[in-house]
């Protein structure tokens, strides 16, 4: 993760769940858990420059695990 997410997510959506998610095999053998789910909002995140900018972020998250490969997919400013 090449950035820091300041404060709370907002807007959060589900994009897909479980069966539906290319990287399922990837998630369960690195990270373990069962029921996974892609999903994004948007947040205030701080760039390696320094520069802070309102982005919609992506991650894939299971209960008991967290965030994970959280990305930034686009930014909104």
């Amino acid at each position: 993760m090449d950035f820091e997410l300041i404060g709370e997510l907002s807007e959060i959506e589900t994009i897909a769940v479980n069966l539906s998610i290319r990287e399922k095999t990837d998630l369960k053998a690195r990270y373990g858990g069962r029921r996974w789910r892609k999903l994004k909002g948007v947040g205030l995140i701080r760039l390696p420059s320094g520069n802070t900018r309102r982005a919609e972020l992506h991650w894939y998250e299971a209960h008991g695990i967290g965030r994970r490969k959280l990305k930034i997919k686009r930014f909104l400013d």
